[in-house]
């Protein structure tokens, strides 16, 4: 059921990679009501704050894109904060969007929400069947709990609260901090600073075999307008494209994109993380969805951002 544009809509997380890409989309669609709020207007993490907030606001739909996010380094460094930011976050957020009768809310999570082992293409089912891959496990323990209450609140108060569980996002507005970002947003940069300084060569972490699948956050933001017009259940559903490729080939298509002309060489000493992470996305799309944007294009686009906003 299409959402009324002229209804508000509060983005939790608005200035980040998914958060920015899903205010695009809603004023592509020409929504006129977004209610935006950067961190130091509101703080997510402050209960009383958060609550005052809504009682004032009353949007109509919310979509929790707020989290304290990171790659494999961070969450080795931090895991207080990815465990007990990310818990305040959302449920302050969830239970305030309740109590201010918010009509519907999209929580995100992660696909680090599933076992390290679990069998591939990973269904929703997996979820809780076996061990967390350690070196993300305190941020999937915040992320499996916010789907949890959105199932807990539909239950005790059949309130419309629904889960999406991205898979690796990419594109505009993402981090590419040198120790604290993701695997994509780390190989763009090291591999444009090494074209710049004109460096012989580049070293990646791992041996370049564990498979991952990656998403477009514009394709994500696109799949988010979806589940809030077509989907009601409790179950979260995968948000994914369906592809995966190694980290070998995903470096070697980043250094194609770059332009980089040195030599790649990996660092087996250092971890690699969940071997393979396929999400089985067969759910989303029997509702009728799929992802649009191909890695290469979206390699592209990302890159192009990256030099004209990180190095300008």
């Amino acid at each position: 059921m299409a959402i009324d544009k002229t209804s508000k809509v509060y983005v939790a997380g608005h200035r980040g990679l998914v958060g920015s890409a899903i205010v695009r989309r809603l004023q592509k669609e020409g929504f006129e009501n977004l209610v935006l709020k950067t961190h130091k207007e509101l703080d997510l993490t402050r209960q009383a704050a958060v609550e005052e907030f809504f009682q004032q606001e009353k949007p109509a739909y919310v979509i929790v894109a707020a989290a304290k996010v990171g790659g494999i380094h961070a969450n080795n460094t931090y895991p207080a904060d990815f465990i007990g930011i990310n818990l305040q976050i959302q449920c302050n957020v969830i239970d305030a969007a309740y109590k201010s009768g918010v009509q519907k809310l999209l929580f995100l999570g992660s696909s680090c929400i599933y076992p390290k082992f679990a069998p591939q293409p990973i269904t929703e089912e997996a979820l809780l069947t076996g061990p967390l891959e350690p070196t993300n496990e305190w941020y999937a323990i915040a992320k499996i709990a916010g789907i949890k209450m959105c199932q807990a609140y539909r239950l005790q108060y059949k309130w419309d609260a629904i889960s999406g569980m991205p898979t690796n996002l990419y594109g505009p507005h993402d981090n590419f901090h040198p120790e604290n970002s993701h695997v994509l947003p780390a190989l763009i940069r090291r591999f444009h600073e090494a074209k710049v300084t004109g460096a012989k060569e580049v070293v990646v972490w791992g041996t370049g075999s564990p498979l991952r699948e990656f998403l477009h956050v514009d394709d994500l933001a696109d799949a988010v307008l979806f589940l809030l017009e077509n989907y009601s259940d409790g179950s979260h559903v995968n948000m994914g494209s369906g592809v995966e490729v190694t980290i070998k080939e995903l470096a070697e298509m980043v250094k194609d994109v770059v332009g980089f002309e040195g030599e790649l060489k990996w660092d087996a000493s250092k971890p690699d993380g969940t071997p393979r992470k396929l999400m089985d996305n067969s759910k989303l799309a029997g509702l009728g969805w799929k992802a649009k944007i191909s890695l290469k294009d979206g390699l592209a686009g990302t890159y192009k951002w990256y030099v004209e906003n990180y190095t300008s």
